[in-house]
């Protein structure tokens, strides 16, 4: 609860100088301008340091670390640009927050944890932060939801048909399984087959492939060509579980429906073509159980997915200016 991401809250912390009556030495810098606030050198430091430790102990070679540090300064800092952004819309919408409501805040955090005070304490000091910057911190996330919830949560809505959608479109999720009843018609090769023999077989099957494509029964085709033990039943496979069949043939069935057939398929038992006789449903949670669950999936997604597309709105009609 208290690992380092609590850290992408801190707030902008100033310019900090050192002056003497001769001359002034400058310790810190700008690094973005977000219309009226700037994000110095000091906050994304700030922001950056657990996370470099971790990069740093993970013990890669300099070249990889450079990299990966270079990659998290740009990832920082373009977090501190929207946090200042939507800092800033909060202040526009007016949002306010009293010391109860973040008091509350964390003695829920409290009580999820079982921490007492003193635990709680020595919690954030293991983080290298003291309760008033965590104060600081919780008020801003808190802020932060609720402008969320104005500008985006609050305008999803989550349709039965959205859930029937997804319960149908996923399944392996709720317990179902699919369940494939195949047919095939098989060409074997001769043992040790040179290309001219294998180009003999694969002529003759594609002439069956030719017939099915202008519509002559899988089975009628599959009793007079196929060279399996089962051609007698038009080469009547059973069911399969898909995860249960080669990865070459889940390949060649994805996206096919009952009624369809694969293009010829060089196997080790030889060429082949397999047919799709019918797609069973295995029952398993019902919909009225999982809904509520898929609900919440499926907003958490939307909500994830419009609040980015808000923000990216939100940096066009700004000031946004990245200083190197």
């Amino acid at each position: 609860m208290f690992g380092p991401m609590h850290m992408l809250f801190l707030i902008w912390v100033g310019v900090v100088g050192i002056a003497s009556s001769h001359s002034a030495e400058i310790v810190d810098r700008i690094v973005a301008v977000v219309n009226d606030d700037i994000i110095t050198l000091n906050d994304l430091n700030l922001s950056l340091k657990p996370y470099m430790n971790q990069v740093k102990s993970m013990g890669y070679d300099a070249g990889k670390e450079s990299d990966l540090l270079a990659k998290l300064r740009k990832d920082m800092l373009d977090r501190l640009i929207d946090q200042t952004l939507t800092d800033q819309e909060i202040q526009k919408a007016g949002l306010v927050i009293s010391d109860a409501e973040v008091d509350s805040a964390i003695e829920r955090i409290k009580e999820k944890n079982l921490y007492s005070d003193e635990d709680f304490r020595k919690a954030l000091s293991a983080e290298g932060t003291s309760l008033e910057e965590f104060r600081k911190n919780m008020k801003g996330q808190i802020l932060r939801s609720r402008l969320v919830n104005r500008e985006v949560k609050s305008k999803i809505v989550i349709t039965d048909q959205d859930v029937k959608a997804y319960y149908d479109a996923h399944p392996e999720e709720y317990g179902r399984e699919l369940k494939y009843r195949l047919r095939n018609i098989i060409m074997r090769l001769p043992r040790m087959a040179g290309a001219a023999e294998k180009q003999e077989v694969l002529k003759k099957m594609a002439a069956v492939l030719e017939k099915l494509n202008t519509g002559e029964p899988f089975e009628n085709l599959a009793r007079a060509y196929s060279e399996s033990n089962l051609a007698a039943e038009g080469g009547d496979l059973g069911f399969f579980k898909l995860e249960a069949l080669s990865p070459q043939l889940q390949e060649a069935l994805k996206g096919l429906q009952a009624g369809e057939f694969t293009p010829i398929l060089e196997t080790d038992q030889g060429y082949q073509i397999f047919y799709i006789q019918e797609i069973r449903v295995e029952p398993g949670k019902p919909l009225a159980e999982v809904s509520a669950g898929i609900q919440e999936k499926l907003y958490a997604e939307i909500v994830e997915k419009n609040f980015k597309q808000w923000l990216e709105e939100l940096r066009k009609r700004s000031h946004v200016k990245i200083i190197e």
